[in-house]
């Protein structure tokens, strides 16, 4: 007699129709949150070379930019500034305050805008914090200082939520010290509360002309973002940025920290972010355009992996397409 194994598995896979109904994992682009890049040395909005569909923009054609997006359903937005004029020792952080004043002037309730509060496109050397005299180590104390002063003057400027991701310790405590002090209480707080040290980053600090390396000894930023060879960092630095006041917290790269996405899900229940790095991006964009890939089923594979990992919401370069990109679902 044949023998005939008995599967109910392949019978709920059989067409479209039923796979819709047993899909248990969802993606909506209410979820994503858009980066965008004000440039003061750009005199229009300027595309980039190393990230594609993605522009330096001027005061003016951002605005436009986000525009579009909210036509796109896209509200949520992840600002950074490229700054004319970089120094070691005295920022000036006017350009990006004229940004997000013209932002929330213009859009209002509209957006909700997360400012990138960090100092490496500010330095000449590249790095996230001060450097001692000597130049050979980043100084976590005074870098600290200069980074709650900086996220005060973004609240000020109209930022409804602080993005720390220089990775200092204890600069969480000391920006929800420095908001609260100062009648910012109901500012939000999305820390990058597990940022490895990754080669995943390239485009993006092209974008903002802001990489390390012309330092011999610091020739990158190993000695404050996490090591991959490392699985209790981020949650152990995740719990401590929760306790020192931190709203949302954040994964970031993606796709290669799925398991810390997981794990910090599990063990905190907190909002999580997943940021979907530069180098992630691009790579499915240049898969894309040599036709190995199909597109927008491509980042949706990566969204959904993201989602079932744990995360709650996603920073992609994509995001102004999702809303599109959901509707051609193929499951």
């Amino acid at each position: 007699m044949e023998t005939r194994y008995t599967s109910n598995r392949r019978r709920i896979r059989a067409n479209e129709h039923i796979r819709e109904l047993v899909a248990n994992v969802y993606v909506n682009h209410r979820d994503f949150i858009q980066p965008l890049f004000v440039d003061e040395s750009v005199q229009e909005r300027t595309p980039m070379a190393s990230l594609n569909e993605i522009a330096a923009d001027t005061i003016a054609s951002v605005l436009d930019q986000i525009a579009l997006d909210l036509e796109q359903g896209i509200s949520k937005f992840l600002l950074f500034p490229v700054p004319l004029h970089k120094s070691n020792t005295d920022f000036d952080f006017g350009f990006v305050i004229k940004a997000l004043q013209a932002i929330k002037k213009k859009f209002g309730n509209q957006v909700w805008i997360a400012a990138d509060t960090c100092l490496c496109a500010y330095t000449q050397h590249g790095h996230c914090g001060l450097l001692n005299e000597t130049q050979t180590a980043v100084l976590n104390h005074e870098s600290v200082t200069v980074l709650a002063q900086y996220a005060l003057a973004l609240a000020k400027a109209g930022a409804d939520c602080i993005a720390p991701s220089d990775m200092m310790d204890g600069r969480i405590a000391a920006i929800r010290n420095a908001l609260d002090e100062n009648g910012f209480d109901h500012i939000a707080i999305m820390s990058y509360s597990a940022k490895f040290s990754s080669q995943f980053y390239g485009p993006f600090r092209d974008a903002c002309k802001s990489s390390p390396g012309n330092n011999p000894i610091l020739k990158d930023r190993k000695t404050y973002q996490f090591s991959a060879y490392n699985a209790q960092d981020g949650l152990l630095s995740t719990i401590r940025d929760i306790e020192e006041g931190a709203d949302l917290v954040m994964v970031k790269p993606a796709l290669p920290y799925l398991d810390i996405i997981q794990t910090i899900k599990q063990e905190t229940k907190f909002p999580l972010v997943a940021y979907h790095v530069s180098g992630e991006y691009q790579s499915l964009e240049l898969l894309a355009s040599q036709g190995l890939v199909e597109r927008s089923q491509a980042h949706l594979e990566i969204w959904t992996s993201l989602k079932r990992a744990g995360a709650d919401c996603i920073i992609s370069y994509a995001a102004r397409h999702a809303k599109d990109w959901i509707a051609t679902i193929k499951i």
